[in-house]
C-alpha cells in the first residue's frame, strides 16, 4: 500500500512491518499506540523504524492512518475524567475548612 508520511511517499505491506518491528523492544506506550504482533508500540516509535526518519518529521496521525489501513489495531487512549465544575470545586474546599472560628469580643 503506498502512503505519504512527513511528505515522503512509501510503500509499505503489513508483512513489513511486521519484519521491520520484529526485534525491536516497545518503549512505554503513552498515548497513541499500534499493536503489532503481540507487542503494544507507540506509534512514533513505530513510525520512526519504517520510515528512518526523526520522529519529529511526521505526525503521530500520519502513521496511524497507514496502520489503520494496513489492518493494524490501533487503539485510542483511555480519556480522563472530566473535571469538576468550578462551583463544585468551591464548595469541596470550604467543607474541607469548616465553618470560620468565632472571634472573642
Amino acid at each position: 500500500m503506498r502512503c505519504v508520511i512527513a511528505r515522503f511517499p512509501f510503500e509499505l505491506t503489513k508483512n513489513g512491518v511486521l519484519e521491520a518491528m520484529k526485534g525491536i523492544k516497545p518503549e512505554p506506550a503513552v498515548g497513541e499506540c499500534v499493536i503489532i504482533g503481540r507487542r503494544t508500540y507507540p506509534v512514533k516509535q513505530v513510525g520512526q523504524v519504517i520510515t528512518r526518519q526523526d520522529r519529529r518529521d511526521f505526525s503521530a496521525g500520519e502513521v496511524l492512518r497507514a496502520m489503520a489501513q494496513l489492518g493494524f489495531t490501533c487503539p485510542t487512549p483511555a480519556r480522563t475524567a472530566s473535571p469538576v465544575p468550578e462551583d463544585r470545586t468551591i464548595e469541596h474546599a470550604s467543607a474541607l475548612l469548616g465553618a470560620p472560628a468565632p472571634t472573642a469580643a
